[in-house]
């Protein structure tokens, strides 16, 4: 006969699993709690300690963590040295473990959890049963996933299946990966350590992508396996097809944009950078329309995230577009409605009052390597600020520079922002010297023909020249707001003195690659 040994935080399922163990004429041996719900249920079952003849101690802090259970797991079956080892101290095969752990990840997301509770909850027993079954996998069934009760029932019909096995084995080593992953973070941050020596990262699949970044690339979505509340890996899809590759990429860079405006905000999407965002004090639908206004070519085909619920108003209008995914707090059940008589739109919503939550670092790989950095949250305040120029801006323009250093941050350097007080007007991206991204921040602001003041540019970066500043100057700009720390940083401020417009200088830039 065959034994088993069954000791599981999560009892889903166990029952009926046990049982048809019991059918294939398997020994059953357990633990604590799983021994007395298999009892209850009639299931056939050993305790732990009768296989030990030890009992639990220490609060049950050891019970399995004994020679006749790990030189059961571990023992060749084809080396007969290791058989007559076992025969000799009277120590009985296992053959499959079925082991989930405590659950720490539960017990460290609850609010006001101690230390102490935290620490209650880390397995020793449990990893170590996983790891001695997994590294003898050739003759051991580890079983670590409900999901997998059934396969390997039937596997055990044909047993040799070692392949089978060893997917078993791997999935083991990453559970108990990932949980050691999770207790070191838990314990490292409380510690503040921000750049440990060895950095440990846990995700769980998400789904598979249809393709990545283009459609000869293979992709995947997995989602922090500690949940972050505010972020794309955890909104509700209401409505639409799956979110594709860019699509994750370009919502979570419309996500990290409103989470840094407190009153109603719209920001639209295309290729990772703005293409409009417009504000308003009071009405959501006013936000849209100066969003919207910024840029109504590019817009087609975007993201559009709102930080406001999206309403019937407002949805009339999204309806009248082509656009790839809305993002929203909450949508009425009129815009719902609305939006869902388009088939392949996709609605998304999440707890936007979690965005003070987001995660604080993240993380970009490299061939051979990861970068960790703490993400760009600074919202420069006026306090902040130098005018270095003789001209003081005015409050308008200080309430436009503010608004456009806010939006600056989030497009790829070099960067250029035109605006007014409430919405974007011209958004120079990605360029490889600043003057270009100026030019072409400007022509679009001209190209929408709007009559706008007060009319300001922000940089994320100094200005290595001053024709950055002439050329704004002489298109209508009245205030600047750039970083400083150019060795030519007079020269603009010369330059923007000879025009009569108004410089701030901040002293932090806001790089984005």
């Amino acid at each position: 006969m065959k034994r088993a040994l069954i000791s599981v935080s999560d009892k889903t399922g166990v029952v009926e699993f046990a049982k048809s163990l019991v059918e294939k004429d398997f020994e059953i041996i357990s633990t604590g709690g799983t021994y007395k719900r298999l009892q209850e249920n009639e299931v056939p079952v050993i305790e732990i300690d009768e296989v030990t003849e030890f009992p639990e101690i220490l609060d049950g802090r050891v019970k399995t963590l004994h020679p006749k259970v790990h030189a059961g797991l571990l023992a060749k079956r084809d080396n007969p040295e290791h058989m007559e080892t076992l025969q000799k101290l009277n120590i009985e095969t296992i053959d499959l473990v079925c082991v989930n752990l405590y659950p720490f990840k539960e017990t460290i997301s609850k609010p006001d959890v101690t230390l102490d509770q935290a620490i209650e909850q880390i397995d020793i027993g449990g990893p170590s049963m996983i790891r001695s079954a997994s590294k003898n996998y050739k003759s051991v069934y580890v079983v670590v996933d409900q999901l997998d009760y059934e396969s390997v029932l039937n596997d055990l019909d044909t047993p040799d299946d070692v392949e089978f096995r060893q997917k078993l084995a791997a999935k083991a080593f990453r559970h108990t990966a990932q949980y050691d992953s999770i207790i070191a973070g838990y314990l490292s941050k409380r510690n503040g350590e921000e750049f440990p020596d060895v950095e440990t990262l846990s995700y769980d699949f998400q789904q598979s992508l249809r393709y990545g970044e283009n459609s000869h690339q293979k992709a995947a979505f997995y989602r922090s396996s500690l949940p972050t509340k505010y972020s794309i890996a955890s909104a509700k899809q209401l409505h639409g097809k799956e979110l594709s590759f860019n699509n994750i990429k370009d919502a979570d860079a419309a996500l990290r944009i409103v989470a840094d405006f407190d009153q109603p905000c719209v920001a639209a999407l295309k290729h990772m950078n703005p293409c409009g965002v417009g504000v308003d004090d009071e009405c959501i639908y006013k936000a849209w329309q100066k969003a919207y206004s910024a840029d109504k070519i590019s817009i087609f085909g975007g993201i559009i995230a709102f930080n406001r619920e999206v309403t019937a108003e407002v949805a009339e209008e999204l309806h009248k577009i082509f656009l790839e995914i809305v993002i929203a707090p909450s949508f009425t059940d009129e815009a719902l409605e609305i939006l869902e008589s388009k088939k392949n739109i996709r609605l998304l919503t999440l707890d936007f009052d979690e965005a003070k939550n987001a995660d604080k670092y993240e993380y970009i790989s490299v061939m051979g390597g990861l970068l960790v950095q703490e993400r760009d949250n600074v919202v420069d305040d006026v306090t902040d600020f130098e005018v270095v120029t003789e001209k003081k801006p005015t409050e308008e323009e200080i309430k436009a520079l503010l608004f456009g250093q806010k939006v600056v941050k989030h497009v790829k350097s070099n960067a250029i922002i035109i605006s007014t007080t409430d919405k974007t007007l011209g958004v120079g991206a990605g360029q490889m010297n600043r003057i270009g991204s100026v030019k072409i921040a400007i022509e679009q602001e001209e190209a929408n023909g709007e009559s706008n003041t007060p009319l300001v540019m922000a940089s994320d970066a100094f200005f290595p020249m001053d024709d950055c500043v002439q050329y704004a100057a002489e298109h209508g700009v009245t205030a600047i707001i750039q970083p400083g720390g150019s060795i030519h940083d007079q020269d603009s401020i010369d330059m923007a003195n000879k025009y009569g417009i108004s410089m701030i200088c901040t002293g932090r830039r806001h790089f984005r690659h």
